[in-house]
């Protein structure tokens, strides 16, 4: 039996870039399939490539940082009336907004199954919880406790996020929970690279946030090239509107200090990746980071923190190194062993796309989904 699917993100591309296999694994069993999002119009790439595979697509006002109850409200009606249209069978939201904005509208709007699929916890619930921050955490967690008590499945992407959604009280005792592996990761798309000569180089790709560890990979670049001048540290990732936002003017002062290598935001990130050696990921908390996951398919060890969502993609001592949340003198350590024995790269890099392989596979755990959803017949 064919069934109606609606996906929402809070950010058009993302459709593509981290759905875009469950999207297609969906139509392959013959379900139609409607995404939403901001913008979603404006992104001509994202819309061909949604049009070529026969999905009706809609844009939506939502904003994905900040506090607008007015504009929240907005966003609300307009859902309930696109899925009133629409009228799916199934939806699923992903990230804060489309989780608790999307439930509540496919709640009002009557839809038999809503599912919701937490990334990660951000900024919401990261960091010290004072001033602004601490306003945004009481508001997201108040919502979220509302809003998933709507759902009637909801998805983790690592069992540490699960565990603190429990202890705050926010998941409901009648609700379905699956804990997937992430988001998974195209292993031939993103397909092992031969290493390339030196300059060593390590790569870093993220959102340009606090969060990320950012700043603590910039500090442990500036430290190493005092001793190694020529290794080299590269940044990939765009400037990001969220409160916890690091400023162009930051990012410009570590690239013309030489520090860093800026390269900005790509649509593909594989290049980036072939040139480089080690894979580095200092953030404070994720679902499962999928930039790893694609450095690992491609045969890169990886250097991350031992934090929520990070731990769970490094064996320590085998495919990397796991280094405390903010050490800069751990992310320090970790890049050194690295450097001054580099037959380490490709044991922990043959490793590392072993482990993908085995966990990781987008299809292993696009199954997974489907087949918790209902979807896979």
């Amino acid at each position: 039996m064919t069934a109606k699917v609606l996906f929402l993100g809070s950010l058009a591309s993302s459709l593509r870039n981290f759905r875009g296999s469950l999207i297609s694994a969906v139509r392959e069993h013959g379900h139609s399939v409607y995404t939403a999002a901001p913008g979603l119009h404006e992104d001509t790439e994202t819309i061909g490539w949604l049009s070529e595979r026969g999905i009706e697509s809609y844009s939506v006002s939502l904003s994905r940082a900040g506090l607008s109850p007015l504009g929240d409200l907005t966003t609300l009606r307009q859902l309930v009336r696109l899925m009133q249209r629409v009228q799916p069978e199934y939806f699923l939201g992903y990230t804060i907004k489309p989780v608790i904005w999307g439930l509540i509208a496919a709640w009002i709007a009557r839809v038999p199954n809503r599912a919701a699929l937490v990334t990660g916890l951000g900024y919401a619930f990261t960091g010290e919880a004072k001033g602004k921050r601490a306003l945004v955490q009481g508001v997201a967690r108040a919502l979220y406790r509302f809003a998933l008590r709507r759902a009637t499945l909801i998805f983790f992407q690592n069992p540490d996020d699960r565990a603190d959604f429990q202890r705050l009280g926010l998941l409901p005792n009648n609700v379905p929970v699956v804990v997937v592996n992430g988001s998974g990761v195209d292993v031939e798309a993103f397909s092992p690279t031969p290493l390339t000569k030196k300059p060593l180089r390590f790569l870093l790709i993220a959102r340009l946030l606090g969060d990320k560890g950012i700043r603590e990979y910039a500090a442990a670049a500036a430290e190493i090239r005092t001793r190694h001048p020529d290794v080299e540290f590269h940044l990939v990732g765009g400037l990001d509107p969220n409160p916890d936002g690091i400023s162009e003017t930051e990012v410009r002062k570590w690239h013309d200090a030489g520090d860093i290598v800026w390269e900005g935001a790509l649509l593909d990130v594989r290049p980036s990746i072939a040139d480089s050696h080690v894979y580095v990921l200092p953030s404070y908390r994720e679902g499962t980071p999928r930039t790893v996951l694609e450095a690992m398919a491609m045969g890169r060890p990886v250097i991350t923190t031992d934090a929520p969502g990070c731990r769970e993609t490094v064996v320590n001592g085998e495919n990397g190194y796991l280094v405390p949340v903010k050490s800069v003198d751990a992310l320090v350590d970790a890049m050194l062993r690295f450097i001054e024995k580099p037959e380490l790269i490709a044991t922990a890099g043959a490793r590392a796309r072993q482990l993908v392989e085995e966990r990781y596979d987008v299809r292993k755990v696009n199954e997974v989904m489907l087949k918790a959803m209902g979807l896979d017949v």
